[in-house]
């Protein structure tokens, strides 16, 4: 097999080449050669290193399924290893449970209970899993265990593990979780991703790594040039690939699986299920197992609190800073609120901002260094608020996002959970707040079908856009306002509604489930009066005036906040919206200097 670094020119190199230039977004891989592999001259490799734990050998088959159906998995597929309980039952070995043990880690999670054995047996496998459930632990650790299995890396070899991200966000992410299970046993790791300059990045490849992860497109880059190749791959991750071909990152996925062995091990992850990734996965995977986690249609995180206002889209700003006033003044209050596009992205942020809210800003358009920056400023709690547009929706990873706010509704419902799935990360529990506007009524079908799911009350005014037969999916429903959920035979308006006691404002319309008189205009119950956001001039204010005296609590036992639907026509908490909620100096932009040193 000969090196890439030699073979480059054989595909066309720049000097002496007729005809124009390539286009900078032509056709990618295009001086990639598909690879024609011949299994008897390969080297063999070890990929399946599990043996089942005396427990779990003793469970039956019905207390296996029992448990299964417990933490709502499902399997698919033939000759599937049983579910484990307890990391001790995975049989890691002692490198792997020191760092587990160091973590405080209690029990693995619906995916690693499945995932481990699946993947430490060698087997291909699709896990399909709700974000913030665990899965990149879940494909880490057994690669760590298979790369330890393996011969060392020679001087010109590429990676043994290869994990394909949709975003850099994502892509750092797993390279810091790689870096701190793989150090206890010297395996080294890098990300490789556009926007950041490549010299760093070919430096780590020359010297060699076990594992890279990577975005598609430069690495791409980095195989056509020769700085690396993919012969020693023998465990490939394919990570929310449902959310890579959504990005149009199908011709680079196939080029770059042209490259490595057929006989790898293939684990890919996503999200949802839809026939695209169905079809990447026969294309990719041998007799794989299919992992399930909760319902196999869309569905969102259940330890979300969603709340869906119908408003019009003049009313979004007044809404927005009345329910941010209510949030700041929570303990926890990181905030993500997501628009649709990136001028509305930094329009919005110029004005929260020049009101006193501590709010910045990503998007595609942000260089590397200041995206970095942003989401520094955002986990350290200097700037709670963080305004972005999808780029931010899938591989930001931030455990203590308390609050989603969906500004503009996204073109999808995918697109839909992915974005409050920023919140409710492991087993947290978080707050998503969507403004839907008739603009909007093609989503509304699916998107009354997540929060049925997931056992949400639904707004009637988006039950009403459903009824009319314009809110996309196909028509209308049968019976419009009691969605019946397959499991329960329950209406599930009314089994919420009789827990929650909320009420539903938006505009002169208002909708009250038992007993709740009158809109609330603070957490703590207080009763709505007339009047809208004051736009008062700015001026300085030692700190908040005091909300009114707390109210008796919902009989359901959730906050206010939690339980009410926001509405235009309340006043503003405080009477002063025009006021900045606390001081807040605008941040000096990043200072430039070096990349920081790789850990």
């Amino acid at each position: 097999c000969p090196k890439y670094s030699t073979a480059l020119p054989r595909f066309g190199a720049m000097s002496g080449r007729s005809g124009p230039p390539p286009m900078k977004f032509g056709n990618p891989g295009e001086r990639l050669r598909k690879k024609r592999w011949n299994l008897d001259d390969l080297p063999k490799f070890e990929k399946n290193f599990y043996t089942e734990h005396p427990e779990i050998q003793r469970m039956s088959q019905y207390e296996m399924e029992e448990y299964r159906r417990k933490k709502e998995i499902t399997i698919r597929g033939s000759g599937c290893s049983k579910a484990i309980a307890a990391f001790h039952q995975a049989q890691f070995p002692q490198y792997v449970i020191d760092v587990l043990m160091h973590q405080n880690f209690k029990e693995p999670t619906a995916i690693q209970s499945q995932g481990f054995p699946v993947a430490l047996s060698g087997r291909d496998m699709v896990g399909i899993a709700q974000t913030g459930s665990g899965k990149t632990l879940a494909y880490l650790l057994p690669a760590i265990v298979h790369i330890n299995h393996q011969p060392y890396l020679e001087r010109g070899d590429g990676p043994i593990c290869l994990v394909l991200a949709p975003t850099r966000e994502l892509a750092q992410q797993v390279q810091q979780v790689a870096y701190d299970y793989g150090k206890s046993s010297r395996i080294k790791s890098t990300c490789v991703y556009g926007g950041a300059p490549k010299g760093p990045q070919i430096r780590d490849l020359e010297r060699g790594v076990e594992i890279c992860i990577a975005t598609p497109g430069r690495l791409i880059d980095f195989l056509e040039s020769g700085k690396t190749n993919l012969r020693r791959c023998t465990y490939l991750v394919l990570d929310e690939a449902d959310r890579m071909l959504d990005m149009g990152f199908e011709p680079q996925i196939r080029k770059i699986v042209e490259q490595i062995r057929p006989d790898r091990q293939t684990l890919m992850w996503s999200a949802t299920w839809p026939k695209e990734v169905r079809q990447l996965a026969e294309d990719f995977l041998k007799d794989y197992i299919q992992i399930n986690i909760g319902a196999l249609e869309l569905s969102a995180n259940h330890n979300i609190l969603q709340i869906v206002d119908v408003c019009m889209e003049t009313e979004k700003d007044n809404k927005l800073f009345q329910l941010m006033e209510e949030i700041m003044a929570e303990k926890e209050n990181k905030t993500i609120i997501f628009v649709e596009t990136k001028k509305r992205c930094d329009d919005l942020t110029r004005r929260m901002r020049r009101d006193g809210w501590p709010a910045m800003c990503i998007h595609g358009d942000k260089s590397q260094p200041e995206r970095d920056w942003v989401l520094t400023e955002f986990r350290s709690g200097k700037a709670p608020i963080l305004i972005a547009t999808d780029v931010a929706s899938r591989g930001l990873d931030v455990e203590d996002v308390k609050f989603v706010i969906n500004y503009d509704y996204p073109s999808s419902s995918e697109d839909y959970v992915h974005r409050i799935g920023r919140t409710a990360r492991s087993t947290n529990k978080g707050t998503a707040y969507t403004f839907f506007t008739p603009g909007n009524l093609r989503q509304a079908r699916d998107l009354v079908r997540v929060l049925a799911e997931a056992r949400q009350a639904i707004n009637p005014k988006l039950l009403q856009l459903v009824d009319s037969g314009r809110g996309g999916g196909g028509g209308g429903m049968k019976d419009s306002h009691r969605f019946i959920h397959p499991n329960t035979s329950k209406s599930i308006i009314q089994d919420r509604s009789r827990d929650r006691r909320n009420s539903y404002n938006s505009g002169s319309d208002q909708y009250q489930n038992y007993g709740s008189s009158g809109g609330y205009n603070s957490r703590s119950g207080g009763q709505s009066g007339g009047g809208g956001v004051q736009n008062q001039p700015s001026q300085p204010q030692g700190q908040f005036g005091q909300p009114p005296p707390p109210g008796p609590p919902p009989s359901g036992g959730l906050q206010p906040l939690m339980a009410q639907q926001f509405a235009a026509t309340q006043p503003p908490l405080m009477g002063f919206m025009g006021q900045p909620p606390y001081p807040f100096a605008s941040p000096p932009p990043p200072p430039p200097g070096p990349p920081p040193p790789r850990k």
